[in-house]
C-alpha cells in the first residue's frame, strides 16, 4: 500500500516540510529537470572536492595531467549513476532509501540505510564542517569551536526546513561559488605547472585516483531521488539524469583540476592544514573570499547531508510523530554530526588556537576585518 504524505507544503520556501518517506501528492509536484544543475553543482563546490584533486597529485604521485583524466573517469562513473537513479524520482515520488526496498526488501534495505545514515549523514556531515570550521577560523580569527557551532547551525536549520529552502539556498549559492571559485581556479592555475610529471604513481595510483574520485561522486547516488521526487511525473526523463548527472560532473571535475594544479605550484605542504596550503598562493583579498566560499560550499553540500541523512534514519524504521518525523531526524543528524566534527577539530589541535596565515599581498586575516 502507497502511504501519501499528509500535509500542504507546495512550493513554500519558509516552511517545514512535513512527513517523512511517504509517497509526495501529484498536487504538491514542482520544479523543472534544469534545476538540478544547480542543486548538484553548488555542493560540489567546497573544499573536500578540491582535495581529492591534491591526493591524486601529493599522495598518488600521478602527474597532472594523469590526475585530470583519473578524476574525469572516476567522476564521470559517479554521475551516470546518479543520473540514473535521479531519474527515477518524479515517477516514483519518494525518497532514494525507499526506492532501495525494490531490489533489497524491506528488512534487506536496513543495511544500506544504516551504511549510509553513518557514512554520510554523520561522517561526510562531520568533515565538511570541520572544512568550514577550519576556513571561518583562518579567515577570522575566531575560536575554531565557534566556527563550527555557527557552521552546523546554518548546515542544520536548511535540512530542518527541508526541501524547497535546501533547493532554494543551493541555487542562491552557485553564483557566489562560481565567481569566487572562478577568479581562484584561474589564478592557481596560472601559476601551476600543467607540465609536472609526477613522482611515478603508474597504474596503482592512476586506479587509486579513479576509485576515489568515483567514490566521491557516487557518494550523492544514495539521495539522488530525494530531489527529484518533487518533480510532475511526466517530467523528461532524460533532462532529469542529465541535469543531476552533469551537476555532479562539471562541478567535480573542474574543482579536482584545480586542486591537482595547485600542488604543482610548490610551496608548503600540501596534505598538512589544507586550505592554508591551498590558499597560501592567492592574493589576500581573493585568498579570504576563498576562505569564504570553502564554508559556504560546506553549508551547501551539509544542507544535503543533513537532509538525506534524515531520510536514511527513517528508513531504519524509526517511528516518530508523523508530521515533524523527518524535522526530527534532521535535528538528530545534526546533533550526532556535531559531536563527531567538535572531536575531528580537537584532534587537528584547531579547537584552542587561532590560525594565521599570509600571502602575498599581506595578511588575509587583517584584510578580512577590514
Amino acid at each position: 500500500m502507497t502511504v501519501v504524505r499528509e500535509g500542504t507544503y507546495g512550493d513554500k520556501v519558509a516552511a517545514i516540510e512535513p512527513g517523512g518517506l511517504e509517497f509526495i501528492p501529484l498536487a504538491e509536484r514542482h520544479g523543472k529537470p534544469s534545476g538540478l544543475l544547480w542543486t548538484w553543482m553548488s555542493p560540489n563546490l567546497e573544499f573536500a572536492t578540491i582535495f581529492l584533486g591534491v591526493l591524486a597529485v601529493a599522495a598518488f604521485k600521478l602527474s597532472f595531467w594523469q590526475a585530470v583524466l583519473a578524476c574525469a573517469v572516476g567522476s564521470g562513473l559517479g554521475a551516470i549513476t546518479h543520473g540514473i537513479l535521479s531519474a527515477q524520482g518524479p515517477a516514483s515520488g519518494v525518497p532514494q532509501m525507499v526506492l532501495g526496498r525494490l531490489p533489497f526488501g524491506y528488512w534487506g534495505n536496513i543495511l544500506p540505510a544504516a551504511f549510509n545514515s553513518v557514512a554520510a549523514g554523520i561522517g561526510w556531515f562531520a568533515v565538511n564542517s570541520v572544512s568550514a570550521a577550519l576556513a571561518l577560523n583562518t579567515l577570522t580569527g575566531l575560536p575554531a569551536w565557534l566556527c563550527l557551532a555557527i557552521a552546523v547551525a546554518a548546515m542544520v536549520t536548511l535540512g530542518f526546513f527541508g526541501h524547497n529552502l535546501v533547493q532554494a539556498f543551493e541555487r542562491f549559492a552557485f553564483p557566489v561559488l562560481a565567481v569566487i571559485l572562478l577568479v581562484t581556479s584561474v589564478l592557481i592555475v596560472s601559476q601551476a605547472d600543467l607540465g609536472h610529471a609526477g613522482e611515478g604513481g603508474g597504474t596503482g595510483g592512476f586506479l587509486l585516483a579513479i576509485g576515489a574520485s568515483f567514490g566521491y561522486a557516487a557518494g550523492w547516488n544514495p539521495y539522488a531521488a530525494d530531489y527529484t521526487r518533487y518533480l510532475p511525473p511526466g517530467s523528461s526523463r532524460r533532462a532529469v539524469g542529465l541535469s543531476a548527472g552533469l551537476g555532479v560532473f562539471l562541478s567535480c571535475v573542474i574543482l579536482q583540476a584545480v586542486g591537482a594544479a595547485s600542488v604543482t605550484i610548490g610551496g608548503g605542504d600540501p596534505l598538512g592544514q589544507p586550505t592554508t596550503a591551498f590558499t597560501q598562493h592567492l592574493p589576500g583579498p581573493v585568498a579570504g573570499l576563498t576562505l569564504l566560499a570553502i564554508a559556504l560550499g560546506a553549508v551547501a553540500a551539509n544542507a544535503l547531508n543533513v537532509y538525506s541523512g534524515a531520510m536514511s534514519l527513517l528508513a531504519l524504521g524509526v517511528r516518530l510523530p508523523l508530521h515533524l518525523r523527518r524535522a526530527i531526524m534532521a535535528l538528530a543528524c545534526g546533533a550526532i554530526g556535531f559531536t563527531v566534527a567538535l572531536s575531528g577539530l580537537a584532534d587537528a589541535g584547531h579547537s584552542t588556537r587561532r590560525s594565521s596565515w599570509s600571502s602575498p599581498t599581506g595578511s588575509a586575516r587583517g584584510w578580512a576585518w577590514c
